[in-house]
């Protein structure tokens, strides 16, 4: 029985999540599709320029996506305090970006005014502007209009609910980040991390290759409110998500690189354990991931007294062993 969104997502409260949302009956969202022929591979770009410019209007930074042919994956956080900290004419400016209604720009400047001089409103759009499921209602809406006026049809197009995972540390987050940029390997799209389009990965690579510098540079959201940097680089991020998929995919451990080694001592994990972390996000009932005493802490502040992910917990974070 699906849980109630507040279970997982309490309103007004800063969390990281990983998301996913999928299309209808698994219709074709993207690319060319097997059964008509007909080419939607446009909707993949869309679909990350509305992501990366509704970074910039919600109170949320972005960590990780992939667009994929019938779903698409975001690995972000909520950061509540931020939107707190916005004056009234930002907020109002915020929600006019993210509706902007008729778009005509005299009409546009009269409403940001009607709405910073109304309280309850602002009151109301600042809660909506630091809510996942405004956010995720903001991305996949425009699309499922276009989409249905292509298609010429009308109805759902998106699945009435997305799946939204609780990271509860900071391992669970780089786990969701490996686990979304690697997904058009897996569905065999992509051969490697820099073929992989309308990823969050490729816009790294494509960044460090523009500015080298930002290699070694702390790894960061790719969008949105700035944070504090990860304890990994961001070159390092990229190595350990390339070795993932190479003991992903290929079903074997095999040899852990000089250059890998240093980072899973830096997570404490062997490659066995870091392998079953990353799966454990496609497993459909897991609400939360992270550490056992961090998971028993969410569903406490939850109002709930047991997790699915509990198991999994106990699995991967172990004492990993000398490798």
């Amino acid at each position: 029985m699906p849980q109630a969104r507040e279970r997982t997502v309490p309103p007004n409260c800063t969390g990281y999540y990983h998301c996913v949302s999928r299309c209808v009956r698994r219709a074709w969202l993207c690319g060319v599709d097997p059964l008509t022929g007909i080419d939607y591979e446009h909707r993949r770009e869309l679909i990350e320029e509305r992501l990366l410019m509704l970074a910039e209007v919600y109170s949320v930074s972005i960590y990780a996506y992939a667009v994929m042919s019938n779903h698409l994956h975001v690995v972000l956080k909520i950061d509540a305090s931020a939107a707190a900290g916005w004056s009234d004419e930002e907020v109002a400016v915020r929600w006019c970006q993210a509706f902007p209604g008729s778009g005509d720009p005299g009409s546009q400047k009269t409403r940001i005014v009607n709405i910073a001089a109304a309280p309850e409103l602002v009151a109301e759009y600042r809660d909506r502007l630091r809510n996942l499921s405004w956010f995720m209602k903001s991305l996949v809406e425009p699309i499922a209009r276009q989409a249905n006026r292509e298609d010429g049809c009308t109805g759902r197009f998106w699945e009435g609910r997305f799946k939204a995972q609780a990271l509860v540390d900071e391992r669970a987050l780089l786990a969701a980040m490996v686990y979304a940029d690697l997904n058009p390997i897996r569905a065999k799209m992509a051969t490697d991390l820099p073929s992989s389009k309308h990823t969050s990965a490729q816009r790294r690579i494509a960044q460090i290759g523009a500015e080298a510098p930002l290699a070694e540079h702390p790894l960061e959201s790719i969008a949105g409110i700035k944070q504090g940097g990860l304890s990994l680089s961001s070159q390092s991020y990229l190595l350990l998500a390339d070795f993932t998929g190479r003991h992903w995919h290929q079903g074997k451990p095999g040899r852990i690189s000089d250059e890998v080694r240093p980072i899973m001592m830096a997570l404490k994990i062997d490659p066995d354990q870091w392998d079953q972390q990353v799966r454990g996000f496609g497993e459909a009932r897991v609400s939360a991931l992270g550490a056992l005493d961090r998971l028993i802490q969410f569903a406490a502040d939850t109002g709930r007294r047991w997790l699915v992910g509990y198991q999994l917990a106990r699995k991967v974070y172990r004492q990993a062993l000398a490798f």
